[in-house]
């Protein structure tokens, strides 16, 4: 993949927006790209198109609005170019979620040319179309200050941390459905937008099951003490087994993503090494 160009501020540091928009900025880059795929088509299969002599024409979703309301919870969301500057942050992720599963892209379809009406699509490809709409939510995403990515199956998260990228994507090299759904279980938990502090401490407490789980492997492949550390951290620190010697007065905010940091790239050494194992058998 060829590396994207940075330019000269950027570089050097100086660009006051080095940092990042703040939530104003990127809701008006986001409805300036939304605003392109309806006018390309990538809502018409979902929500209908206006033609010259039919007028209005229906989508798979009639009630648009109704739909809002029975996903989502709330009013006055729709339509997107009159209510996004009202947006607060959760309003605008809900809308871009919303938007991700209604999008689909134009394929085949008949020109209509009375009066320049355009494009009547009528096949769409709903995979292709959130690739893109994913890449472009994402490319905005970047630039702001709060750090998030639109995920595969269209769920805002918190974008991984630096340097920690290749344990996420990596593949969890076990067989074993138990600990993948334990593994994908904490991630989501852990990454998952407006997670709280108990889903975090969650999120650790599944990852200390995996390696309780593991842990006669564990016994072979650290040392006494780097084991008994690995577990002491989940059995004092309020993360498992609740009593009065337990000591919950440290940032959790910071120790946290530290502790699900550690435990995790811990749980893939271990795998890995198991699997190389039965490999070398």
């Amino acid at each position: 993949m060829k590396k994207e160009h940075k330019f000269y501020s950027l570089k050097k540091g100086v660009n006051k927006n080095i940092d990042g928009f703040d939530l104003d900025n990127i809701k008006d880059l986001f409805l300036r790209v939304y605003q392109n795929f309806s006018h390309n088509g990538y809502f018409d299969e979902s929500f209908g198109f206006f033609c010259v002599d039919q007028g209005k024409v229906e989508g798979k979703v009639a009630d648009i609005e109704l739909e809002i309301l029975l996903k989502i919870r709330k009013k006055g969301l729709w339509p997107v170019t009159e209510n996004i500057k009202s947006y607060n942050e959760d309003d605008f992720f809900d809308i871009i979620e919303f938007l991700f599963f209604h999008i689909s892209k134009p394929v085949e379809g008949t020109y209509h040319s009375y009066s320049d009406c355009g494009m009547h699509w009528d096949t769409f490809n709903k995979e292709e179309g959130q690739k893109e709409y994913i890449s472009k939510i994402n490319e905005i995403l970047d630039m702001y200050k709060e750090k998030y990515i639109l995920s595969d199956k269209g769920e805002i998260l918190h974008k991984i941390e630096k340097g920690f990228e290749q344990i996420f994507e990596a593949d969890i090299p076990t067989e074993k459905m138990e600990i993948k759904t334990k593994i994908q279980t904490a991630i989501l938990l852990y990454r998952r937008y407006g997670s709280s502090l108990d889903d975090r401490i969650n999120a650790v407490r599944n990852l200390a099951d995996v390696l309780e789980y593991i842990r006669p492997k564990v016994k072979l492949l650290l040392t006494s003490k780097d084991e008994n550390d690995l577990f002491n951290i989940a059995n004092n620190f309020g993360i498992r087994h609740h009593n009065d010697k337990q000591k919950t007065d440290y940032d959790r905010s910071i120790w946290l993503s530290w502790m699900f940091y550690y435990y995790l790239s811990t749980i893939h050494v271990i795998l890995r090494k198991m699997k190389m194992e039965i490999k070398n058998v």
